[in-house]
Order: structure tokens, then C-alpha cells, then sequence
């Protein structure tokens, strides 16, 4: 995770998003669908829940976030490309750095893997909330 505070975009300090990171676990709910349908953003997971944040917009930022259940299964076709170690962590960053960057998971794959790229504009936090492991990432 690239620290909320370290981030610099174009020579300006982004200053809420680092707060709004440090502090994700006030704007993150679970629950259904229904009970987050007013959600900022939303990621289903494989059990029928929802992950939600309802956290202030940040003018010129965009949001997106993926979320997994830390004890779910990693495929093993995933398990034998990616590797097992932290892999839903890993996983959900990559996700969320695709949906910013309009990138197709698959397109992100061969040119990252499930790594960050050294030039990506985007700061996120990984972090866990009960048995769901959730990434929260914001780009410019």
C-alpha cells in the first residue's frame, strides 16, 4: 500500500484523500445489496453481500473499490499464475486500480499482473473489515 500520506499528484498535496483513506473503516459498510443500494460505490461479493463506501466526493477524484472474502478460495488457475500469498489483497488492489484506469482486469494481467505499476496516479488502502478483505483506491 502506497501510505495516504506520501501521495503527490502533479505537485499538489491531494490532502483529503489521505484522510479519507487513513480513515476508510468509518465510510465502508457491508451488507445487501438493498441495505447499500445508496452506496458512493459498491463491490458484490461471491456470498450475496455488498461492500459500500459513503464517503464525501473529492472534487476531481475518482473512487472505486473491490472487495473479497478473506477466507474464500483462491482458484487454483489464479493460485498457479499469481501465486497464494496474499493473494485476495492483492486481487482486490488490482481490481480497483482497473476500474480507474478503464482497464480490463484481463488487459491488467499481462501488462501487471496482480502488481501496482510504478507510474499509476493512484493511492489506495487495503484493509480488512470482519471477513472481507477491501481495497479502496482514488485517482485524479
Amino acid at each position: 500500500m502506497r501510505p495516504p500520506s506520501e501521495p503527490e499528484v502533479a505537485g499538489r498535496r491531494p490532502r483529503p484523500v489521505p484522510a479519507l483513506l487513513a480513515a476508510a473503516e468509518r465510510f465502508l459498510r457491508v451488507g445487501t445489496p438493498a441495505d447499500l443500494a445508496y452506496a458512493v460505490t459498491r463491490s458484490h461479493l461471491d456470498d450475496g453481500r455488498c461492500v459500500g463506501w459513503y464517503g464525501p466526493p473529492i472534487p476531481g477524484w475518482r473512487i472505486a473499490l473491490d472487495a473479497e472474502r478473506a477466507q474464500a478460495a483462491v482458484p487454483p488457475a489464479l493460485a498457479r499464475r499469481f501465486g497464494p500469498a496474499d493473494f485476495w489483497a492483492r486481487w482486490t488492489r488490482a481490481e480497483s486500480l482497473c476500474k480507474l484506469a478503464d482497464v480490463p482486469v484481463g488487459v491488467w494481467w499481462r501488462r501487471h499482473g496482480l502488481a501496482v505499476p510504478p507510474d499509476t496516479p493512484a493511492v489506495w488502502r487495503t484493509l480488512r473489515l470482519g471477513d472481507v478483505v477491501v481495497t479502496v483506491a482514488f485517482a485524479p
